[in-house]
Order: C-alpha cells, then structure tokens, then sequence
C-alpha cells in the first residue's frame, strides 16, 4: 500500500512538472531562510555556554541610584576592589577574576604590530575553560612578567606552537619590555565574549578612590546553589562598610549626591544584554532585536511559501476530479486520500528540504560575511538542531498540506466525474493572496525606508568638512611631539593643515553662573583643529599661539553648551573646575554645532582646551586631494622618522565615520534580502495561480476570440481579479508600515521625513512586479488559437 502511495505521488507530481517546481522552489527558499535564522539565533543564544561550570559564573555590574530612588546609570564594570573584597567578606563567593582588554604595540624582530591584550589575575584559567595545549593553567599567570598567547598567536609569530620560554615584547612606558611565554591555548571559540590572542597578568595599582573606579569587568564564581539575591544583599553591606570613606570624599569633592548598588549578571546574559554590555575587552556585544528581525522576516518567506502551497494545490484540484472520483467510487475512503495528499505534501517538503540544504552551504559564507558569523551546515548536526529541523519539516508538510488534503479528500464522487471539481467561494484562497502580498509590501516599504534612512546618515551634513583628512593614531602624543610632528609634516605642500585632539571621548562637569553644575564633553585640541575641519567661530576667537595665557586660561564652547547654560553673551564667562584645585578657565569663543557624534546621538556640549597637562592621542592632517599616495608616503616617512619606535596606522576620518552605521549597512542589505526573497516567491506563487486560471478558462478565452474579442480583453479578463486582491493588499499593508517605520525612526534623532512619494513607490514596484508575472500566461493564453483551445476543451 506505502508503495502505491509513492509511485501514485510520484508519477502525479511528474506529470505537473511546473506545478511541483513551483512549489519546491518556493518551500527551498522558505525553509533555507528559515534555516539560516535557526543557525543564527542557536549561535547568539549559545555564548558562552562552554565553560563547565557557567551556571555559577556571574559579572558584577552596578547601578547608579539617585536620591529619588531612580537609576541614574548602569554599567558591567568594576574597579580593583570589589572582586578581593566581596570574596573575602561574602562566603557564596567562591573564587573572583578581574579581566580588561588594552591596546598596546608588538614588536617581533623589526616588524611592529598593534594588539588588543588581556589582563588578568593569575587564576584565569582555573574559571573559565579555555584549554592550554602547553603550559600549567594554575601557573601561568603567576609572574608579572609572563604572558599565554594563542594558538593563532603562535603561529603567526613563530610558525610554531612549541613555544614555551620565548619572548614576547610588548610596550609599556614607550619601551618595549620582554615577557616569557609560559603558555599556549587553544583558539578562542567563536560563541564566546573573551576572544583572545595575548592574555598577561593584571597589575593593581589601587588607590584610597578605586572603590569609585568603574573600568574593569570582574567575575565572581559562586558555590553551588547560592542564592544571587542573598548575595547581592551582602555586597551591598560590604561595600558600604569598605567604601564609606570613599562616599564621603566623593560626595564632598564633587559633589557626588549619587549611590552604588552593585549586581550579579550571569555570564550567559553578557552577550545580548542591552543594559549591562560586553566592553572593556569583552567582545561582540550584540542586541536580541537583531534576531528578532531576522526570525520575523525568515517567519514571513516561510509563511508566504506555505501559502502558495496551499493556494496552488486548492487550485489544482479542478484538474484532479477524475483522479479523486474514481479513487472514491472504488472505494478509496477520505482517510486513504488524506493520507495521498499528505504524502504528496511531505515528498515535495523533503524535496525542498534537500534543496534548502543546497541552497544554505551555497550562501552560508555571504550570510557569514552579512551577520559577522562564523557559521558551518555542519552546526546542524547536533542533537538539538537535528530535533528543531525536524519539527520544522513535520510542521511545514503539516501546515502546507493538511488544508488541501482535508478540502480534496471531501469531493463528492459523482459530481466529481461528471460535473469536475467546483471549489465554491474561494475566500480563503484570495485572502491567503492578500495576505502573501501584503507581507511583501511591508517588507518592501521598509526597505526603502532602511535604505533611505542609511543614504540620510552618511550623506547628511555633519557641520564639519571630513573630506581628505587623515587620523593618525598615537596614545600618548605629548604637545611637544605633536609641534614636532606638524612642524615636519608641513614641510610638504601636499599637506595643507595638521592638528591634534585627545584620543577618545572624554565627559566631566564643571561649575557655570556661580554654582551650577553642567556635563560636558572635554575635548583637547590644539589651534588648528577648527580651520582644518573647516568649523566656523560664531562668536569671539579661536586659540592662538598669539595669546600664551590660551592654553591655561582659555577655553572655547559650543552652541550647545551656550544654550544649556543661558548665556546671552557667553564670551568672558568663567567655568570652574572647582575639584582640580578650583581651576577657572574664562570662553574666549563659541562654535557652530557640529555633529561629532553618530546622528543616533544628538548634538550635546561641548569645551575645547589646550591644557598642556592633558595628551593627545590622534594627529589630524589634511591632504592635497589631487596627491593623495604622495602625501601618504610621505607622511608615514615623516611618522617613522620622529617616533621610531611606534607604530604607524591612519585612516581616512570618511571611512572612520561611515563605520558608526555598520550595523545600519547590514541591516540595509538584510532587509534588501528579505525583501527580494518574499517579492520572489510571492511571485512564483502567483505565477503558478495565474498558468492555472488560464488553464481553467481555456474554453471561454476561446469562445470570447471567436466571437470577436481582443488578445488585450483576454489578457484584462485574466489579470484584473489578480490586480484587484494586489491593490487591496497594499491598502492593508501601507498603513502598517507607516506605523512601523515611525516608530523604528524615534530612535534616531535625526532621521528623513515620511512621506508618500516612498509608500507610492513601493505601491507601483509591487503592482507592476505582478503585473508583469501574471501578463507573462495571460498572454501566453490570449494568443493561443481559439479553435485549438476548443478541441483540447
């Protein structure tokens, strides 16, 4: 019987080869989507569940309480004390780690390379897993001098992984310092925070402040079975006891009217958390929206193949009225049909199956490349992956086949052989088109709006000229080396201005009007930061080499800040640092706002200065366009020359800017994606509809061109029931998207301006997509010669 099943399935789908491509190809995509999504979401939701004993790990983080009882911040990091302190005073903690990433300089012979190194306390090892393929794990951190590097590492540096006792330099103090390689790791798996390459031990230097130091992560490993609560609760009695002094000073030197409360994050939530972050070295920091973008689009494509299975099998069933009426009068009852149809069903579901595993090894490396994974087919072989495919094949076959098996399986026998197969109202299938395209729409109009919102990003007007400036990066520059540089540098006539500006973004408060505290960013510069950039001084003076009091005395705002502070003439007015000694700077100019943050951040204050207590750590230059490689040349000839012992990196300001919207690029190209594969298989599906309902109407298209009718009529009588379900989907779905895209828009600041020329044209893309793939067999049809449509009839 099972085999009468297969060849009767079989041989049916054969005989409907357009029919049964249609549908596998559609399924193919909708579950090689679906698929990739599974891949990624298992990836995101596995980090760092490899380390034996994760149950029991946790970060400390804290919260920043206000008197009121509100949060006024949160963060995952830590100073030096909270880790030897809590395990100390708390019994539950048994073990602690502190662990932070910095970038220093490598040199290995002649060559000099820049490098993210980790440092930790010596028992690292013994809490996390990450195995050593040489050297002793409780050891290996034990000298300050010592350092475990990775297997990647070792290769790139020595060829070798047999490496123990050799030398590493690293820099520290501008001079490169030896450290032993006492150990060798295995590569960092892919699903974890800690990635890293060269891991050396933490030196403390702890001060009576580092209770209110907060730039660390420390973990804690509790004993099993610890209540996280009961241990909260006890940090915080710790802390206030140990830190109490601290408090004090904080709250008379800087007026800190602010609480700590730390908290336990397990180790597992790091990577998706949205409030306690992976930083401070901990790596790929991600955000759960993503995967819910991408299972809802994977949702929509696999929703929209089952339809057409569903649509296209119900339509087809006109031409199986003899199939089903003879089955039936010899004595085929509804259960034996069912069980034909399901089969029917589940052999194009495997098909499809088999294909979307094509499909996935085909894209897996352009999808990696997309989402920053390192994802392999082979990640589907695990027991709980096997068990999800399975239960998306069996709920597939079952949601695209168990409808029309239970439609077909009911047809009255006799009506079926003489009168075929009537459908009746045919509501479901044209709500399924309507529903099918409306899906498309949506993706399609939110396409358009990611895209459109990218272009607005990157295009926009910052207020600042970034066009051929080059940033050199140097930790630590000293004004004096910076002069040195620039003095050299412009030399060159292809080099048209060099500055400096301290290295990264720096917030603190100052006291304005008397006693009113403001925050602001803290930029150092130096006098030729404004006409390099090309911002314009909209009130007083920039810095001048002319006024020597401008580096100690003067300081230059923002528009912003002018606002914030209600000054109605702002130069000459006095900020004081009443914390560093009561340090009064007076403005000596104001600024146009400009945009030195990603537009999805808005515009905040801002002081300039030319402390000369304060480093640099980037030097500016901009270039003579039409000498882009001259200049180049020679300014890294002129780099090497004065600082012989740092490394040289740059990088165009453009493409440093254009990297705040990574996430936006990707996002674009997702939806892009999506939007193409829905519009794809909603159109194969109405395709198929549209060779059937030429197929059904083959007699009347043939008596209506006997009796004079036009092809134009034909093609109009075929395509206007289609157009009809089309345009009222996008009445549905614009409604939607406008919603949506809305609401996505308040997250930027400043964001482009919905309007209905964007919503139009996905209206008309969509309409004339259809079109197109429905007029292919209308018209295909309206030119068949009537009377041969007649006979076959």
């Amino acid at each position: 019987m099972l085999q009468h099943y297969f060849k009767s399935t079989l041989r049916n789908l054969l005989r409907n080869k357009i029919y049964s491509a249609i549908n596998v190809i559609g399924l193919s995509l909708g579950l090689a989507s679906a698929m990739l999504i599974i891949l990624y979401t298992n990836d995101e939701l596995s980090y760092d569940r490899f380390h034996a004993n994760v149950s029991n790990i946790y970060r400390i983080g804290h919260n920043r309480i206000n008197p009121d009882g509100s949060i006024e911040s949160r963060g995952g990091n830590t100073g030096y004390f909270q880790g030897p302190s809590f395990h100390a005073a708390v019994p539950e903690v048994k073990s602690f780690v502190r662990l932070t990433g910095y970038v220093t300089e490598l040199k290995q012979g002649s060559e000099i390379t820049s490098e993210l190194v980790y440092a930790a306390d010596s028992n690292f090892f013994s809490v996390f897993d990450f195995p050593l393929i040489s050297g002793a794990p409780q050891t290996a951190l034990g000298d300050p001098r010592s350092v475990v590097i990775s297997e990647a590492m070792a290769l790139r540096l020595f060829g070798k992984t047999d490496v123990l006792g050799m030398d590493l330099y690293l820099k520290a103090n501008n001079v490169f310092e030896p450290y032993a390689i006492t150990g060798v790791s295995r590569n960092c798996p892919d699903n974890s925070s800690i990635k890293f390459n060269i891991i050396a031990p933490l030196k403390v230097d702890a001060n009576d402040e580092s209770w209110a130091d907060f730039f660390l992560n420390t973990f804690v490993e509790l004993e099993a079975g610890a209540n996280v609560n009961d241990v909260e609760a006890k940090m915080k009695q710790v802390y206030e006891k140990e830190a109490r002094e601290t408090i004090l000073n904080s709250a008379v030197k800087y007026n800190n009217k602010t609480s700590i409360v730390h908290v336990l994050q397990p180790l597992t939530d790091i990577h998706l958390s949205k409030i306690y972050k992976a930083d401070n070295g901990l790596k790929d920091a991600s955000d759960p929206m993503y995967s819910y973008i991408l299972s809802g689009i994977a949702l929509f494509i696999l929703l929209i193949a089952c339809i057409n299975f569903v649509n296209l099998t119900i339509a087809r069933s006109v031409k199986r009225a003899k199939e089903i009426g003879i089955r039936k009068v010899v004595g085929g009852d509804k259960r034996q049909l069912m069980i034909q149809f399901l089969g029917e069903s589940y052999l194009l579901c495997l098909a499809a199956f088999l294909l979307a595993l094509v499909l996935v090894q085909t894209v897996l490396p352009f999808f990696n490349q997309l989402s920053n994974k390192v994802l392999f087919l082979s990640y589907l072989l695990n027991v709980r992956m096997v068990l999800a495919y399975a239960g998306l094949f069996l709920i597939t076959g079952m949601l695209a086949g168990f409808y029309p098996a239970m439609i077909l399986s009911g047809y009255h026998p006799v009506r079926s052989l003489y009168n075929g197969l009537k459908l009746g109202k045919v509501n479901l299938q044209k709500g399924l088109i309507v529903l099918q395209f409306a899906l498309s729409t949506l993706l399609v109009m939110a396409t358009i709006i990611v895209y459109s919102q990218f272009n607005y990003l990157i295009n926009t007007d910052l207020g600042y000229d970034q066009d051929n400036v080059i940033i050199i990066r140097k930790p630590g520059l000293t004004h004096r080396d910076a002069n040195l540089l620039k003095t050299e540098l412009l030399k060159n006539p292809d080099i048209l201005y060099v500055s400096a500006r301290n290295g990264g973004r720096e917030g603190t408060s100052a006291k304005i009007s008397g006693d009113i505290e403001a925050e602001f960013d803290y930029e150092t510069i130096d006098e030729s930061y404004f006409p390099l950039y090309k911002i314009p001084v909209v009130q007083g003076r920039n810095f001048s080499s002319k006024f020597p009091s401008d580096g100690t005395h003067a300081i230059i705002v923002n528009e912003t800040f002018v606002k914030n502070a209600g000054w109605k003439d702002p130069i000459g007015q006095e900020v004081n640092f009443w914390y560093r000694n009561q340090e009064k700077y007076t403005v000596v100019g104001v600024v146009k706002d400009y945009h030195y943050l990603p537009l999805n951040q808005e515009i905040g204050p801002q002081i300039f200065t030319m402390s000369p207590a304060r480093d640099y750590g980037l030097a500016l230059v901009r270039i003579n366009p039409d000498h882009v490689a001259d200049a180049l040349t020679y300014i890294q000839k002129t780099f090497n020359k004065v600082f012989p012992m740092s490394l040289y990196q740059h990088e165009f300001k453009t493409l440093e800017y254009q990297k705040n919207y990574n996430a936006e690029a990707k996002w674009k190209k997702v939806m892009m994606f999506g939007a193409g594969f829905t519009i794809f298989i909603s159109c194969i599906g109405l395709f198929g509809m549209s060779v059937l309902a030429a197929e059904k109407r083959t007699k009347e298209i043939g008596i209506r061109k006997v009796l004079g009718s036009s092809v134009a009529a034909a093609v109009t009588l075929l395509t206007k029931d289609f157009l009809k379900l089309i345009v009222l989907s996008l009445l549905i779905a614009m409604p939607a998207a406008w919603q949506l895209a809305a609401q996505w828009l308040q997250y930027y600041p400043y964001h482009i301006q919905l309007n209905a020329f964007m919503f139009a044209f996905a209206a008309v893309f969509v309409v004339v997509v259809s079109l197109v793939t429905v007029s292919f067999q209308a018209f295909k049809a309206a030119w068949e010669n009537p009377v041969k449509a007649l006979r076959s009839e």
